[in-house]
């Protein structure tokens, strides 16, 4: 077969690009392909046809695969940042192999528009002829195309990796794929593509089933937290719900032979007593035996319908439990999940302190903080404390959807809507959040428009779903975070005035990391939550001096980050010493000033300038500021939108300006 594929593309035109063979496209794959093409019609020559993206098209699109999208985003933009460049693109897009979404290096993008790789255009088989996304997308498997590979010439000097996008009922919904110039081709990008495409399968899988009981799995416990786990998911009665690939895998069973199984018949187990097990064991992993008598670990996650807290738990083949480990000493004093998040420093046991006063008060509270201070964390505290504990936790990050698919998302809508939506409807945030808590993240990236809409909601206690002429009551208790300073957005016209002080029941302020006074504390409590199972690691005195004197831009998260990676470096070794911490958190202690900058005192309008006058020069200044910290970070977005105290989302909708 791979003479017959070679012979056949030497029949093509000596004009042909040179390719590379891909390891991910075997040579039978591509002949069938080329076999396909030529009974679609396409010729070798074959120019893209195209004309200009209609925008309300795409905006259907868009918010017809609204769930993708929004999972998917953040995604993109880490892959994107791993592969920033290296002259590439990363893609998007349906089951139909619409493109979405797009991310690249500016050159590149303009290069890939000569062929219509831009969000709004088909890249299916039939229309592109053999590419990496419309083939993967009739193979449904993955697959990079190098080069001459592609059956259109005019794609030849492409190479692509494509990996298909499978939702958590098993349907194909798109295809995330990397494509960049065939000369700069390389084999590990299949690899890079495949694991974004497990996240992104791994968010659409949580978002599904919040309810019910989740198994979370794997032979070896390193791996338990990591896109390599298996995930099940069972009913309170322990019917099987669904389950990921790799958790497929692990079974050695397909997803529809998995729907005819309960959770003894897998574990041998009644879901009743692993539950009992859970409550009264301490933090060590679950041991299940499988009917092939391969034994896994495992993680169980409760959610609000079962009303348990998440545990971890063993037992062996029998069900008799495990022996804990003794409990570390408790710092917190009082219990609740407010006083869980109290380590000794003032500034946090004096949040925690305003936070306990109002709850269950119907007060609005704002969580202000730098990125990565942990305003979730106190949301979910709040949430657990008050008298809505039993009710649903619905959480919104304002900054990561795009402004067109968030009105749906907030307020659901109806069926007939809008083009493409769903057939029965969509029920928004807000109601699911009923008798609960909605926390809407990042409130300052909220579009004006939706301000008002959001507003209403607060002040009428009722939602109006798109298309619909109907109003449902609702009960929420709000709690809003934001990175960005509110009231001088307000000054700037940026963010509604009244809006502001419906959100500003109480304020608190989270101190950043380095301006706390328990960080050996958290270091301690990060390691005990992040190493394996019996494991006590520590940090030597040199480390701990570099963690107490570092400006920690990026905060809790940053640590949790940093601290994950060093126990995979330091093994069984189990001291994090300087040689296992990364480059460029040495390099951060070494700058002569903190990531973290002043703010300038923002401009007042001049004497006699009109609103509209000055509102433009503070669009013109904003715009000057993001140019000059994308040029400075080589066009890293992240990297800019730390500096600037923005989210990434704000940084992409400007620079359609620049």
């Amino acid at each position: 077969m791979a003479q017959r594929h070679s012979a056949s593309l030497s029949r093509t035109e000596d004009s042909l690009l040179p390719g590379v063979r891909a390891p991910d496209a075997k040579p039978q794959t591509i002949e069938k392909s080329w076999d396909r093409c030529r009974s679609y019609g396409l010729d070798l020559g074959t120019k893209p046809d195209f004309g200009p993206v209609r925008k309300d098209f795409l905006s259907e699109e868009l918010e017809k695969n609204h769930n993708l999208v929004s999972h998917a985003l953040p995604v993109l933009e880490t892959l994107y940042q791993q592969l920033s460049g290296s002259y590439s693109m990363v893609v998007l897009t349906d089951e139909q192999g619409l493109i979405l979404h797009s991310l690249g290096d500016k050159p590149f993008l303009e290069r890939a528009q000569q062929v219509a790789l831009q969000p709004g255009v088909s890249w299916s088989e039939d229309s592109r002829g053999t590419n990496a996304i419309g083939t993967a997308l009739i193979e449904r498997s993955p697959i990079c195309v190098n080069g001459a590979e592609h059956f259109l010439k005019a794609n030849r000097f492409l190479t692509c990796s494509a990996v298909p996008i499978i939702d958590p009922h098993g349907r194909m919904v798109g295809v995330l794929d990397v494509t960049g110039d065939h000369r700069g081709y390389s084999s590990h990008t299949i690899a890079l593509v495949k694991m974004s495409a497990q996240m992104i399968e791994n968010h659409l899988y949580s978002d599904a089933f919040p309810d019910g009981i989740a198994i979370h799995m794997h032979s070896r416990p390193e791996f338990l937290g990591t896109l390599c786990e298996g995930i099940i998911s069972f009913s309170p009665e322990g019917e099987f719900v669904s389950a990921n690939r790799s958790a497929c895998s692990m079974l050695g069973r397909s997803l529809a032979d998995l729907r005819s199984h309960t959770f003894s018949t897998l574990f041998g187990n009644r879901i009743q007593h692993v539950l009992d097990q859970a409550l009264a064991q301490g933090d060590v992993p679950l041991r299940l035996s499988l009917a092939s008598g391969a034994q896994v670990l495992g993680r169980v996650r409760v959610g609000a319908r079962v009303r348990r807290p998440m545990r971890i738990f063993t037992f062996d083949r029998k069900g008799d439990p495990q022996p804990p480990e003794a409990p570390d000493e408790q710092v917190e004093t009082g219990s609740g999940a407010l006083a869980g998040l109290m380590t000794g420093d003032p500034q946090i046991e004096a949040v925690c302190s305003k936070l306990r006063r109002v709850l269950g008060r119907d007060i609005t509270i704002l969580i202000q903080g730098e990125t990565g201070t942990g305003k979730e964390l106190i949301a979910n505290a709040i949430h657990e404390d008050s008298p809505r504990a039993q009710a649903p936790f619905v959480a919104v990050n304002c900054a990561s959807i795009p402004d067109t698919l968030i009105e749906s998302e907030l307020f659901g809508y109806e069926e007939g809507a809008f083009t493409g939506a769903k057939r029965k409807g969509n029920v928004g945030k807000i109601l699911q959040a009923d008798g609960g808590t909605l926390f809407l993240d990042e409130i300052g990236d909220m579009p004006l428009n939706l301000q008002a809409r959001l507003l209403r909601v607060l002040q009428e206690r009722k939602v109006t779903p798109l298309g619909s002429i109907k109003s449902y009551p609702v009960d929420i208790a709000i709690v809003c975070a934001t990175n960005r300073k509110l009231r001088e957005m307000v000054a700037r016209g940026e963010f509604r005035e009244d809006l502001y002080y419906r959100l500003n029941g109480l304020t608190v302020n989270l101190p950043p990391l380095r301006a706390r006074s328990d960080i050996r504390t958290v270091v301690e409590r990060v390691l005990r939550t992040e190493a394996p199972a019996g494991s006590r690691p520590c940090v030597d005195d040199e480390v701990m001096e570099m963690f107490l004197r570092h400006p920690w831009p990026g905060n809790l998260r940053q640590l949790t980050c940093l601290l994950r990676t060093a126990l995979v470096m330091a093994d069984e070794d189990g001291e994090i010493r300087r040689e296992h911490l990364p480059d460029d958190f040495l390099d951060e202690l070494t700058e002569p000033q903190s990531r973290v900058a002043l703010q300038p005192i923002p401009p007042v309008p001049a004497a006699g300038e009109s609103r509209a006058s000055f509102s433009d020069r503070l669009d013109d200044l904003e715009l000057q500021a993001i140019r000059e910290a994308l040029e400075k970070h080589r066009g890293n977005v992240s990297a800019a939108s730390r500096q600037l105290g923005i989210s990434r989302n704000t940084i992409y909708r400007k620079m359609r300006s620049l």
